[in-house]
């Protein structure tokens, strides 16, 4: 199985020590967001686990243990880094530390398990299209040979991101391809291929791979084997992604970025109820808590080796 860590909140910025506790005793608990009293367990280990899959915007408090109690699992990081201040990121690290994280990760998993998310792209007064190429050209430069690929994505209006950020508009069709054509060239020049993260095939014919940005071929090219994977009803009909496993809870991520998908309202600090020595992110289990133990097994297809 692909366990998912850090979709719904930045687990490996704010709960490294509550996701190392797991890995140490093997398993986690899992509250669902839709139905709170079922509980999902899931086993930790490598046997069972082909691959854990990082997301976040600070992989800094997790590196000490990348090759030390995490290299006897495969993993996969998607670190994103945007080029907005304190106004819009009000708790996200520099640009510059973030960067040389990424440099040390690459340096400890390999830059091919390494993609940059350059997302969500969103268009202000402030923040035009003029100003995302100029920092994407700089960005792309120093991060050349440490990331594999980068994905991009603009900025979806859901309900949540109105309320938190009422003025935010769409982005129109003409920036989004002037965009993608010129983000497509500097990836070019610095060996990364663009993909695209639920934006359909709008951008394909300008260069942008839009097979997925966590696809099986991606997975599978992180791994080395061929995967055999289950299949899923993808969460978006734009996008073309296994969405995978996932560990955490919304509202729960102090990063306290305006346009946030995962939480309802900004937050300042660490989630109210969190343990770092319980079994599940936030909370314990209660009177009434279904626990289902999840089938695991390994998706791996031990009889062919791909050839990378």
């Amino acid at each position: 199985m692909i366990l998912q860590v850090g979709m719904r909140t930045d687990i490996p910025a704010f709960y490294s020590e509550w996701f190392m506790n797991r890995v140490r005793e093997k398993y986690v608990l899992v509250r669902n967001p839709y139905n709170p009293q079922a509980v999902t367990r899931y086993e930790i280990t490598p046997d069972v686990v082909d691959l854990l899959v990082f997301c976040t915007k600070n992989p800094k408090p997790l590196l000490p243990f990348v090759n030390r109690e995490l290299a006897e699992f495969r993993q996969y990081w998607f670190v994103t880094i945007t080029p907005y201040d304190t106004d819009l990121e009000p708790r996200v690290p520099s640009v510059s530390q973030v960067i040389e994280s990424v440099r040390t990760l690459a340096k400890q998993v390999g830059a091919e398990r390494v993609t940059w998310r350059y997302d969500p792209i969103l268009i202000t007064e402030k923040y035009t299209v003029e100003y995302h190429l100029e920092m994407f050209r700089k960005m792309a430069e120093k991060l050349s040979g440490s990331v594999g690929a980068c994905v991009i994505s603009f900025v979806d209006l859901y309900p949540k991101v109105q309320k938190n950020f009422p003025e935010l508009r769409s982005v129109s069709e003409k920036d989004r391809i002037v965009l993608a054509k010129e983000i497509v060239q500097i990836g070019k020049k610095y060996a990364m291929e663009i993909r695209g993260c639920g934006e359909g095939r709008a951008l394909q014919k300008y260069g942008v791979n839009c097979e997925g940005c966590m696809s099986l071929a991606v997975y599978e090219k992180a791994i080395g084997h061929t995967l055999r994977l289950p299949k899923k009803v993808p969460i978006r009909r734009e996008c073309a992604c296994f969405m995978s496993n996932d560990i955490g809870q919304y509202n729960t991520c102090p990063h306290g970025c305006r346009y946030c998908y995962a939480n309802t309202e900004p937050m300042t600090g660490l989630a109210e109820g969190h343990d770092k020595n319980s079994p599940m992110l936030i909370g314990h289990l209660q009177p009434g808590d279904k626990v289902h133990v999840a089938e695991q097994k390994s998706f791996i297809d031990r009889q062919m080796r791909l050839e990378m």
